[in-house]
């Protein structure tokens, strides 16, 4: 089990904790997955040495970007992995995008909203982020309305990662329906 102060936020059904070396094994399954990668990147699947790789890169920004990486998702109750959920900068830009991962065992049960609720609320809430965007393939409906429901407003298509993507924003001022002391989406554990 994961040290204590690894763990970014817990929700509902979900403790959000960093990455480790450890998850390797949960990772390149789900990146090795046709379904699950069908609109991550250019849709490939990934080695388990490209997975690795990735882990080892997210292991730096979370020291570079205080605050920022990939954190793994597992179900509070048993501790079973679920996925991974994203708060990082796309390149090239300042913006700071959510992203999420889930294996398919967890698809259809709102762990992506929960999660992602939760980054978002984190980002904007204690870190002091002014909006949060999304970005999805065009085709990927689920996707879509994962963002829709996670508060996220569509802005149309833009240019990210060298493609055409939808583009959604939630911006602080708009977000706290979401985020209000009677309906509060996630609890924080600890803060790194």
């Amino acid at each position: 089990m994961p040290r204590k102060d690894y763990i970014l936020l817990e929700t509902e059904r979900l403790v959000l904790r960093r990455i480790t070396m450890s998850d390797l094994d949960n990772m390149s399954r789900i990146n090795g997955d046709a379904e699950v990668m069908r609109y991550i990147g250019d849709g490939s699947v990934w080695t388990r040495e490209q997975s690795e790789a990735r882990i080892r890169r997210i292991l730096t920004v979370y020291e570079i970007f205080p605050g920022l990486g990939l954190w793994i998702g597992e179900e509070k109750s048993t501790r079973r992995f679920v996925g991974a959920y994203a708060l990082i900068y796309i390149p090239k830009t300042v913006e700071v995008e959510v992203g999420y991962r889930l294996q398919k065992s967890a698809w259809g049960r709102g762990l992506a909203t929960e999660g992602a609720r939760a980054l978002v609320r984190y980002g904007m809430f204690e870190l002091g982020l002014d909006r949060v965007v999304g970005l999805t393939h065009p085709d990927n409906e689920a996707s879509r309305q994962v963002l829709l429901k996670t508060g996220l407003q569509p802005r149309g298509l833009g240019r990210y990662y060298d493609k055409s993507l939808c583009y959604f924003v939630a911006e602080k001022i708009n977000f706290s329906a979401f985020a209000t002391p009677d309906k509060p989406p996630m609890t924080e554990i600890r803060r790194r």
